[in-house]
């Protein structure tokens, strides 16, 4: 994954500590640009999905990243790889705005945010805890690449009210699902660049996707205009791999005056 800072200064070393457990969330981690946490609520389900929060609270006038922040900036990580009993985590994102700072063009987020992780208890059941490496992108002028260990111990305070609201305000907040009256699909390719043709409530010129390149593509800023009354976005692929994947597809996020939903565009 391309990890760039062109806009800001870039301190060399990430921060890296540890903020130790605390109950069903962990400790707040410090940073300079503001401080973030790791929250859990419940028991994982019949399947092992247990839901928790990346609470990520900016100071003013700093921005953290969507998953593709675009030619400028580093999505956020997480490795749980140290964890007991939970084998992946996987995060959900709020709908981004487009920024340009006048010295690149990125996608994420100008305030406090919170991303939804998924985690996965391999043994639904059994006794588990999250060590979790969180790596952010926290930037103002000077751009501080923070690392922090946070450890959570979801089944020391499962019933936590606070931890449960948090949860659920966090993932209500999320985009919806793609519909066929509010969506987008993938138009022909020329050369390098492939269209996007986006349906949704309201004018046409208010309208944005957003594409994040995975799985071998790497793609430029949408550019928006107008055809029959239709939003048409024309994005350059930057690099693709040789053979289309077998995923799900490129995820996009559409944004309107109406509210935004999300879904997978196929490889194109």
């Amino acid at each position: 994954m391309k990890i760039a800072f062109p806009s800001a200064i870039c301190l060399g070393a990430a921060l890296l500590a540890v903020a130790p457990a605390r109950a069903s969330s962990s400790a707040w981690f410090e940073a300079e640009g503001g401080r973030f946490r790791l929250v859990t609520s419940g028991a994982p389900d019949a399947s092992g999905k247990l839901q928790g929060v990346l609470d990520i609270e900016l100071k003013r006038g700093w921005k953290t990243y969507w998953r593709d922040p675009g030619n400028s900036g580093v999505p956020p990580q997480i490795d749980v790889s140290a964890s007991r009993n939970v084998s992946g985590a996987d995060f959900s994102y709020p709908a981004p705005r487009r920024h340009d700072d006048g010295y690149a063009k990125w996608a994420g987020y100008d305030h406090s945010v919170r991303l939804p992780v998924s985690f996965t208890v391999a043994a639904p059941g059994e006794p588990a805890t999250i060590t979790a490496d969180v790596f952010l992108g926290v930037c103002e002028t000077i751009c501080v690449p923070v690392q922090a260990k946070l450890e959570v111990d979801p089944a020391a305070d499962p019933d936590n009210s606070g931890d449960a609201i948090l949860v659920k305000t966090a993932l209500a907040a999320l985009p919806g699902a793609a519909q066929q009256d509010f969506g987008a699909t993938l138009g022909p390719a020329e050369g390098e660049h492939v269209s996007i043709v986006a349906t949704a409530p309201g004018p046409a010129d208010a309208l944005d996707v957003f594409v994040a390149g995975v799985d071998g593509y790497v793609l430029g800023t949408p550019e928006r205009h107008i055809e029959g009354g239709k939003a048409v976005f024309t994005v350059k692929m930057l690099e693709r791999p040789d053979t289309k994947p077998s995923g799900k597809g490129l995820p996009y996020t559409l944004i309107s005056a109406a509210g935004a939903v999300e879904g997978y565009l196929p490889y194109p």
